[in-house]
């Protein structure tokens, strides 16, 4: 739920990247933290397992300007995405406003994506959160890599099995290199603002 400070005028409101795990959303954040340094006043705060996979979270700030007279701030998110860190995955996403889903385009990760996904439906459904009603943009990570001839899922293939019923802003990205990750940002902050927009009415 979007934090509002009344007597400070402030905002601040929670981005969730989610997806399985290794697709692509600590390197998301670290890019985006990269390009974003003026705006960002602390480092990024990430918490790792021996595996070097996030295990609780990616946090990172960042000031987006006004909205309606109040200065709003982002909070980027990430979870886990391990099966066995599920719990952690619901206490993260908690209260979130947006979610960016990162699919893995990985031909071999079909499969997990379509779970992951499901387990976002089940998990939002926790906190009384629709998944067709929160606002959500999905990223289709790692499309740099056909270049190099390793087997990708088709992006209509993507479309049709995560896509099609959901029929939310996509991207199709490479989180490594930086393509199309801003835009993947900046559609999901224009949507969550647009909802916050409502709640202020």
């Amino acid at each position: 739920m979007t934090f509002i400070n009344f007597n400070k005028k402030e905002i601040q409101a929670k981005i969730v990247y989610y997806g399985p795990g290794r697709c692509g959303k600590t390197t998301n954040l670290e890019y985006i933290h990269r390009e974003y340094r003026d705006r960002i006043k602390t480092e990024m705060v990430t918490i790792k397992t021996k595996g070097d996979r996030t295990l609780f979270f990616d946090f990172l700030p960042l000031n987006v300007g006004k909205i309606k007279g109040y200065s709003l701030n982002i909070q980027l998110y990430t979870v886990p995405g391990q099966v066995m860190y599920n719990e952690t995955r619901k206490l993260v996403l908690r209260g979130a406003d947006g979610i960016v889903f990162v699919a893995d385009s990985l031909a071999m990760r079909k499969d997990k994506n379509m779970e992951s996904l499901k387990n976002l439906q089940e998990n939002l459904s926790i906190y009384n959160k629709n998944i067709f009603k929160i606002p959500l943009v999905m990223q289709f990570n790692k499309r740099d890599l056909e270049k190099i001839g390793i087997p990708l899922t088709p992006v209509d293939v993507l479309q049709k099995s995560l896509n099609s019923k959901l029929n939310v802003p996509f991207f199709e990205a490479s989180a490594a290199s930086g393509e199309n990750v801003i835009a993947t940002l900046k559609s999901i902050i224009t949507l969550t603002v647009n909802s916050i927009s409502k709640e202020l009415q």
